[in-house]
């Protein structure tokens, strides 16, 4: 779930490099809103699917198991990749890419089906940096293809793993979306942390839309 800050790549590879899944707030052991979504799309299983800062998510695990062929997890922490390759193993040699990269300096090199976000958008607080990522989604979605996206509410925490985050009310994440996407539906809900606390999320389904000609 790393996204990109000053330092941020050294940051996200200490937090993976000296702490466990049980020690992070984020750990899930079955993403059950994200497959939710997912499954929602009825997408084949040959469609290509991309985890934007998936890092050692349990995501790649389920999808892997329903048989999805075609996945790519992208992320900027090398050590949070080399944790999710090493615990899967030959089950996801062809079937899974690993992407080692800052998400705002990433050149897909192919168009998706599906972009999913859990909670990489938010740790963008600046204008350009959102206008950035957003074009990339837009050129890396098929039409017709679909973003799912997960982000802090205005319930939710205001900070994850000491760096500052960017809340989102459904109607602030369709605004940021209204060019290119159509939003499909959106709920919250609280994550349950490994510490017994609770984060409140946004959840949001778009569908990629063509830019109407000038």
């Amino acid at each position: 779930m790393a996204a990109p800050t000053p330092d941020s790549r050294q940051h996200w590879q200490t937090v993976y490099g000296t702490k466990q899944p049980h020690e992070v707030s984020w750990t899930q052991p079955v993403p059950a809103t994200s497959l939710e979504f997912i499954h929602s799309f009825k997408l084949p299983r040959q469609a290509p699917i991309i985890d934007v800062g998936g890092g050692d998510s349990r995501l790649v695990d389920h999808l892997l198991v329903e048989g999805y062929e075609n996945l790519t997890v992208l992320d900027i922490s090398g050590e949070a990749l080399a944790r999710a390759r090493h615990r899967l193993g030959p089950a996801a040699a062809r079937r899974v890419q690993w992407l080692e990269t800052d998400v705002l300096d990433f050149q897909p090199p192919q168009t998706y089906a599906l972009w999913h976000d859990r909670a990489t958008f938010h740790f963008l607080t600046s204008a350009p940096d959102i206008a950035r990522y957003l074009a990339l989604a837009r050129a890396a979605i098929v039409p017709d293809g679909y973003l799912s996206m997960g982000t802090f509410s205005p319930a939710g925490p205001t900070s994850c793993s000491g760096l500052p985050i960017r809340q989102y009310s459904e109607q602030q994440l369709a605004g940021q979306l209204r060019q290119g996407f159509q939003k499909l539906r959106c709920r919250t809900e609280d994550h349950h942390t490994p510490f017994q606390t609770t984060q409140n999320f946004l959840f949001c389904s778009f569908r990629r839309q063509q830019l109407a000609a000038a």
